[in-house]
């Protein structure tokens, strides 16, 4: 299914490109090369990077889900993604003194923004972690609650950012802050897949502790988990997973929410199986969302984080309110 969405998406655009002229690209009988540059340099880093993006979503809320103990955490409504956000926008305001920083290192700036927003992410979910502990928040409403005030917080100092801003920082900020994939390209293309690399086969071999830790800690350490070392690993993970996704598409939520949800109930609790599918169904999620985001409106572009949030949201409160009635009962 992910092989035919992401030719479907290849192939449809604003710029019609039919089934036959993509055949004649394919045998070099075509000579258009505005054509193929359309399909090499827009459309395909883009469809791919749809795919990393997504599964990148899906892995960080599977992980969050599996550190917190609880399927109704996410990276989005426990702050880890405010703090990336506002990492962002603080580079985003002082870019011009930044770039002349840097500016006889190009090498550096296709990992500036990636590298804030990890920082972002990483501080954000230590301060939740530090906070659960020192408040003894065990609960998810009282994670929630303070997620919640995290993101308020993370809010407020984004809110200065914009007020500092002139007009083409703020449309700039205003429309990352929707989500785009508009300006994928084969270099941040490639960053993205040596990110998810990185937490994939980081946290995939620590499956069977996760398993181990949903039991409880007391379980966890009896059979031997090292708590400290696997929050520290995932908290790691988490924050590269939910920065990069930050730092190339700006805030696109509820992705990481659903897809561990959705493979939870098809294919059950074992993180073995739940973390190589929760990226499957977040690249899933993500391509059919983002082909919506730039076919609807031809020739103009809608954000791909409404579409997301169209399908998340509803979807989250019938979640809140099924485990209300299970806590009735």
């Amino acid at each position: 299914m992910l092989i035919l969405l992401t030719i479907f998406s290849v192939a449809i655009g604003p710029v019609e490109i039919t089934w036959l002229d993509i055949s004649l690209l394919l045998q070099s009988d075509l000579d258009s090369s505005g054509m193929l540059d359309i399909l090499i340099d827009i459309r395909l880093p883009r469809a791919l990077s749809a795919l990393a993006i997504g599964a990148a979503l899906g892995l960080s809320g599977a992980l969050t889900q599996a550190l917190f103990k609880n399927p109704l955490a996410d990276p989005a409504l426990l702050g880890v993604t405010s703090g990336a956000a506002l990492a962002i926008a603080i580079l985003m305001i002082f870019a011009p003194l930044i770039n002349r920083m840097i500016g006889p290192f190009e090498a550096i700036q296709h990992w500036l923004y990636p590298g804030a927003a990890f920082i972002g992410a990483a501080a954000m979910c230590q301060i939740l972690l530090l906070l659960s502990r020192v408040m003894s928040l065990v609960s998810m409403s009282s994670l929630l609650l303070c997620g919640l005030a995290l993101n308020a917080l993370a809010s407020a100092v984004i809110g200065l950012c914009i007020y500092l801003a002139n007009d083409q920082q703020l449309r700039s900020f205003t429309f990352w802050t929707l989500g785009s994939l508009a300006s994928m390209s084969w270099n941040t293309l490639w960053v993205l897949i040596i990110g998810l690399a990185v937490g994939f086969v980081t946290t995939y071999s620590l499956a069977p502790k996760f398993n181990a830790l949903a039991m409880g800690d007391g379980v966890a350490k009896n059979l031997g988990v090292n708590l400290q070392r696997i929050k520290v690993i995932t908290i790691f993970c988490i924050a590269l997973l939910c920065g990069l996704s930050v730092a190339m598409s700006g805030a696109i939520g509820f992705v990481s929410l659903i897809a561990p949800q959705i493979v939870r109930v098809i294919f059950g609790a074992d993180h073995r199986v739940v973390l190589p599918l929760s990226m499957l169904t977040g690249a899933f999620l993500l391509m059919i969302a983002d082909i919506l985001a730039k076919n609807l409106a031809s020739p103009t572009e809608m954000p791909v984080g409404i579409f997301t949030a169209l399908i998340g949201a509803p979807y989250f409160l019938y979640l809140l309110n099924k485990k209300s009635h299970q806590g009735l009962h």
